[in-house]
């Protein structure tokens, strides 16, 4: 028993994500000016399990649908059903398109809903600006 416990916290974690993306976004608040290594760190294992945690409920959603593949539909209804997710994450997912291809619907048909941004109080930006490359 002792052998496993001393293994478990040798065990090294290396999180998955780019730590000068994750830097670059703690900066964007404006609050921040210097970010430690171990906050950093912290922040990335804590993103990695977040994403895994949506991960696993998306797809949970997909297996009750029957489905091999996890869509937009799954995502949010996983994200609706988590209120802690739901309160910050599901005003910044996209809204899913009006006509799926399940619903008989055009499936290369561009959704006018996609393009369409709310608005949002001063400062704040989508999540989803996060991930495309600045001009």
């Amino acid at each position: 028993m002792a052998e496993q416990e001393e293994a478990a916290s040798d065990e090294i974690i290396n999180p998955t994500f780019p730590p000068g993306r994750i830097k670059r976004m703690m900066k964007l608040d404006k609050d921040i000016n210097k970010i430690n290594s171990e906050a950093l760190f912290l922040v990335s294992c804590s993103l990695d399990l977040f994403i895994e945690s949506l991960a696993k409920r998306s797809a949970q959603v997909a297996l009750e649908k029957k489905r091999k593949t996890v869509n937009l539909d799954y995502l949010r209804i996983a994200v609706k059903r988590h209120q802690p997710t739901s309160d910050f994450l599901l005003d910044s997912l996209p809204m899913p398109c009006k006509s799926s291809p399940a619903a008989g619907g055009v499936a290369n048909e561009p959704s006018s809903s996609w393009s369409e941004d709310k608005a949002l109080p001063f400062g704040t930006r989508r999540i989803d600006q996060f991930f495309h490359k600045g001009s």
